[in-house]
């Protein structure tokens, strides 16, 4: 096939990067450590650890791993936890000692906790002890033989330390009464580890890096195979991307969204481990306003989210007050960026929120607007160094340019398919061996796709396809909603119509105003057909809109 969108990129983007560069993310890492050492690399509630600090707790945990557990290289570890200073502590651990990260979602059910336990073969756990409640009803019945807990406050210094760890257990009532038999804490197995001395293991680019669990908002979650060489590649790519534009062991990367999810993980701590940047972690972005008097201490160079979170920020006085006079970019992922969101943030900060594209199944990025993109453009942008992408029909095959289909996505940051499911596996490729991502595009002719709606929330009205993302982009620009959700609901005559749920930002707001509103903005069969008004839109913990529980 040919890549028309190459000649697009201003910024000097290679054609293709070396996915093998590193053996694995373990070489990559340990780079940094060396190169970055005196730099601080993570931030969290006024305490910073360094490249160095990270490296020796980490080392430590990969010995007690190895050396006290007896895990062998594969096995799977599973980390719970928010953005602490923990996380990269036990990530980078898990991955030294040669064994399988598994990330968890801390909000997760005991039944959903359970299935991912089971289905992974996760051998032990690293948990926030805020959630080992939920652990405590289903460890039983996995084949964990280990759980290391820690406390909220416990790598911060130990004055606060205790103080945080006081509020939240006894004031807050945050850290529910569990038992755990045989439960050690993250600083006593660092402590076990930290004489120890790190076998050389041999860990190779298709070694798996990590389970990283997805579709649980589509039925049982599944587990997206993602190796060291998916990883390294990825980062590369974006390092690609990113061009001459930051400069390595500068960088300060808000990082609000959960590192457990892969844009955070891949965007924010590998790709600023590789160039020895700072995250700041945001434990809790539910917490706007605290979130932006956190954003003022900063003279910040990076910042990542969903579109929800950068609604949420614009919405806030505060937020416009802020210096952003440092800022490089704004990276915008997860979900649709709408225009609305866009204009605002650009008023407010005078920087493009620029729109990325990806899925857990690709590491995850495979399309991102160029950098030093001067507006808001509705794309997801052009495919990143070494990917092909096409916009194909239901056999598989490339659609006519300008047409409708579904993207299709080959590169080095595919993943192998779903942990221990061939069937699932076999039917998230064509017979090309492109990966079918589900979501419904076009591409015109320079390369550019523009996403019109995930397949499978698409609504048929009288044999007419309403994408979603249409609906809720028209009614969030009227003046008076807040937010947004478009689903189709059953009807006799039509098939399917569009129902349309807002979320009011003015109480005035009336059905009579949003129908107005969509008739001078929508073609017949796109309109409305109920509107319901509800205080708030459901959403996944990282700020995705959940349509399923709206149908």
């Amino acid at each position: 096939m040919e890549k028309p969108w190459i000649k697009e990129y201003s910024n000097g983007v290679p054609e293709e990067i070396n996915p093998d560069r590193y053996p694995s993310l373990v070489q990559m890492i340990d780079e940094s450590f060396a190169r970055f050492a005196n730099r601080p690399a993570y931030h969290n509630m006024g305490q910073d650890l360094t490249y160095h600090q990270i490296d020796q707790m980490s080392r430590a945990f990969a010995c007690y791993l190895l050396g006290n557990l007896g895990l062998k290289k594969g096995d799977r570890v599973a980390i719970m936890m928010p953005n602490v200073l923990q996380y990269p502590i036990a990530l980078y651990g898990i991955l030294r000692a040669g064994l399988i990260v598994v990330n968890v979602n801390p909000l997760y059910t005991a039944r959903e906790l359970e299935h991912q336990l089971k289905d992974s073969g996760t051998k032990a756990i690293v948990i926030l002890s805020n959630f080992a409640h939920i652990l405590a009803e289903v460890v039983g019945r996995t084949e964990v033989t280990q759980v290391v807990t820690t406390e909220l406050g416990d790598f911060l210094k130990p004055l606060k330390g205790l103080i945080v760890n006081f509020v939240v257990k006894k004031i807050k009532k945050m850290v529910p009464p569990f038992h755990i038999e045989g439960a050690i804490s993250l600083k006593e197995a660092l402590e076990r580890g930290k004489g120890q001395t790190l076998p050389g293991l041999k860990i190779i680019g298709e070694d798996i890096a990590f389970l990283q669990y997805t579709g649980g908002t589509t039925g049982v979650s599944k587990g997206a195979v993602l190796t060291h060489r998916n990883m390294v590649a990825n980062v590369i790519q974006a390092e690609a991307w990113i061009g001459g534009t930051f400069e390595a062991g500068e960088e300060v990367a808000i990082t609000p969204l959960p590192l457990y999810h892969i844009f955070s993980l891949t965007a924010n701590a590998l790709f600023m481990g590789k160039i020895g940047g700072l995250c700041v972690l945001i434990t809790n972005p539910r917490d706007i306003p605290g979130f932006v008097k956190e954003l003022a201490h900063w003279q910040f160079t990076f910042i990542t989210g969903v579109n929800t979170l950068f609604l949420a920020l614009t919405n806030n006085e505060s937020f416009a007050k802020l210096d952003f006079s440092k800022l490089k970019i704004a990276l915008g992922g997860g979900m649709a960026v709408t225009s609305t969101v866009a204009a605002k943030f650009k008023q407010q900060t005078g920087h493009v929120l620029l729109e990325a594209y990806g899925l857990t199944e690709t590491s995850p990025a495979a399309c991102i607007n160029p950098v030093g993109l001067q507006d808001y453009n509705g794309a997801i942008g052009l495919p990143i160094s070494s990917t092909l992408v096409a916009i194909l029909d239901e056999a598989g095959k490339p659609v006519p340019q300008g047409e409708v289909g579904e993207i299709g996505i080959k590169g080095p940051q595919v993943t192998q398919g779903y942990w221990q499911k061939p069937e699932e596996t076999a039917n998230l490729f064509t017979t090309d061996g492109w990966l079918k991502t589900g979501d419904l595009a076009t591409m015109d002719p320079s390369g550019y796709v523009r996403v019109v709606d995930r397949k499978k929330d698409m609504i048929l009205v009288s044999g007419f396809n309403v994408y979603p993302n249409e609906i809720e982009d028209v009614v969030t620009q009227l003046e008076g909603v807040l937010e947004a959700a478009a689903i189709g609901v059953p009807d006799e005559k039509s098939g399917e119509l569009v129902k349309i749920f807002v979320v009011k930002k003015d109480p005035k707001l009336t059905e009579a105003d949003v129908l107005a509103h969509c008739r001078k903005n929508l073609t017949g069969y796109k309109r409305p057909k109920q509107i319901e008004f509800i205080a708030e839109l459901p959403k996944t913990n990282v700020g995705k809109i959940l349509r399923r529980a709206l149908r």
